[in-house]
């Protein structure tokens, strides 16, 4: 598909009609990516999850790449099509990388994996009509077939050598457990179905228990197979795949050393900074004294829905606070949902794109871990992050302007560093605006951005193996081990002991992912104050509005780009 749309346009092949026409053809490869753009909405297929299906992306990559060569050799090209080759030509690459080193064929972690994302793609499909929803049947119907071809990857893994670390299998494993669980035949799948037309009540709650029975048999291979194959396998990736991996989430050739100073800078100011908001919180109260009297005796919603609602009229008030003072969005962008996440998610709060036509909203999901009252301390820098000003805004923005630069720039092309970089300035920038004055908002604010310095510490140390520093309150000298780190995370970050267990095995298994928060956020402040300074040593007021607005108008990024293109603005 991707030939024939590159070569049917008269004016000849550009690098934003090529990494359009990839997107169109990985979608016919992977329905689960065409779910996610709102494509192909007839399609009642899952991907293919075995090696050759990976393969058979990886295909597509090298001819995208071939095309592009070709595209590039006529030059001529204006700047709007090099940016576009330049990120298309890296994303692929790094892509490349990262499935020629097998890593697919290990592709087990408690966020992101196969088995998970063919769960959510049912949370994102329309459902509001009964065509609709036999649509959803039939895709049910092959959850079986798509777990086994997951699990022929997994097996080819384990033949080459190729496996994921001990805790990864342990919280999957777990994990599925809640998946199948619950009074409902059929389980979560059971449960999800139960909205369905009542014509159609029985072929889809039979087609969700052959699902869950599916994921039970999986679920049994993971732990009488897999796992004793994988016992000693190290939970840390080492240098060379972290690199590889760095590359892969940040657009970046980082210098790790560097960042990992320049984090451990980052912590010693924010400590700094959290004893004195503390002390507003609680008299006399160390940070982690005064959040852990946050989390118990402060301010809480009771019941998961007022919590949902609470975070609606968050965003809600953002959006109408903003909007024209800060940032000009266009009518889709101004509606966002919230939504409470399924019940065996990981812990972290996420956001969903809308659809390219936005009949899918942006929406927010809150993990309720089976609590019933949620401390609003931390919510509400998480809801600026993850909704407004956060990933919303960048991604809604990008969808908005998808005709003027490439589907591909506003979508598959989104670099995880950018993204989380935006979304991390994003609080603080409702912080400068005054937004956090509560000194137990503020405090949670702090806490957050603490948390992404640490996850610099913490990511970096453990899978390139540093040792803490010789100024660490923690252990100074020694190594940087998952059980320390672990600790050490704790001793300085006040959120709730499942939650900082769930980060540690998404670090683990997401190598280099976690740290682009933090460093994104320093290329996103550090464009900002370049272009700022630019303005001025033009005689001009810095026009921050503007800024925003061509800086969320430019589509994706990685770092090795982001710092000049924002600086230029």
């Amino acid at each position: 598909m991707a030939d024939e749309l590159i070569t049917s346009n008269e004016d000849g092949p550009t690098p934003r009609r090529i990494a359009d026409a990839y997107v169109h053809a990985l979608a016919d490869l992977d329905p689960l990516t065409a779910i996610y753009l709102g494509l192909n909405l007839e399609d009642d297929r899952l991907p293919d999850l075995s090696p050759a299906g990976s393969d058979a992306l990886a295909d597509l990559s090298r001819r995208t790449l071939a095309d592009l060569d070709a595209a590039e050799a006529t030059g001529g090209l204006d700047d709007a099509e090099l940016r576009c080759a330049r990120l298309l030509r890296e994303r692929l690459t790094a892509e490349l990388a990262v499935h020629e080193a097998g890593e697919h064929l290990r592709s087990l972690r408690n966020l992101g994996s196969p088995v998970h994302n063919v769960r959510e793609a049912f949370t994102l499909m329309p459902s509001g009509t009964e065509q609709e929803w036999r649509i959803i049947g039939r895709r049910l119907a092959r959850v079986p077939l798509a777990v086994r071809q997951y699990r022929e990857s997994l097996a080819a893994g384990v033949e080459r050598g190729l496996l994921s670390g001990p805790r990864q299998i342990t919280t999957v494993i777990g994990q599925i457990d809640e998946w199948v669980a619950g009074d409902v035949p059929g389980g979560w799948f059971g449960t999800f179905v139960k909205d369905a037309p009542e014509q159609l009540g029985e072929e889809l709650s039979a087609a969700a228990v052959e699902a869950t029975a599916a994921l039970a048999e999986f679920r049994g291979w993971l732990s009488e197979v897999y796992a004793p194959a994988a016992a000693g396998t190290p939970d840390q990736v080492g240098r060379e795949r972290y690199a590889r991996w760095v590359r892969y989430w940040t657009g970046a050739d980082l210098d790790l050393d560097e960042a990992y100073r320049w984090a451990w800078g980052q912590f010693h100011d924010l400590a700094a900074q959290m004893r004195v908001e503390a002390e507003k919180v609680r008299p006399g109260a160390t940070p982690m004294v005064a959040m852990k009297w946050l989390e118990t005796d402060g301010p809480a919603i009771k019941g998961a829905e007022a919590a949902r609602e609470y975070l609606q009229g968050l965003m809600d008030q953002a959006i109408n606070d903003l909007q024209g003072t800060h940032f000009d969005l266009a009518d889709p962008l101004v509606k966002v949902e919230s939504r409470l996440a399924p019940a065996g998610s990981a812990a972290a709060p996420y956001y969903t794109g809308p659809s390219l036509d936005f009949s899918r909203p942006g929406r927010t999901w809150l993990p309720t871990l089976g609590r019933d009252s949620f401390p609003v301390w931390d919510l509400v820098s998480t809801w600026y992050h993850e909704g407004v000003p956060g990933h919303h805004l960048q991604i809604a923005q990008w969808t908005y302007v998808a005709d003027r630069l490439s589907t591909y720039q506003v979508t598959l092309g989104g670099v995880s560093a950018n993204l989380e970089g935006w979304a991390l300035y994003a609080e603080r920038l409702m912080d400068e605006l005054g937004y956090l004055t509560d000194p137990g908002h503020r405090l949670g604010y702090l806490n957050a951005q603490m948390m992404r310095a640490l996850r610099v510490i913490v990511d970096i140390g453990m899978h390139v193996g540093l040792d803490f520093p010789a100024d660490s309150p923690f252990k100074p000298g020694e190594p940087v081990l998952p059980d320390d780190a672990r600790e050490f995370f704790g001793l300085y970050c006040g959120l709730s002991t499942d939650f900082l267990d769930s980060e540690l095995i998404r670090y683990l298994g997401l190598p280099g992912q976690a740290i682009g928060y933090k460093l994104g956020e320093r290329a996103w402040l550090q464009g900002r104050a370049n272009a700022r300074a630019a303005a001025e040593a033009r005689g001009e007021e810095f026009d921050l509005k503007a800024w925003h607005m061509a800086a969320l108008s430019q589509g994706s990024l990685g770092l090795d780009d982001l710092v000049a293109e924002l600086s230029a603005l």
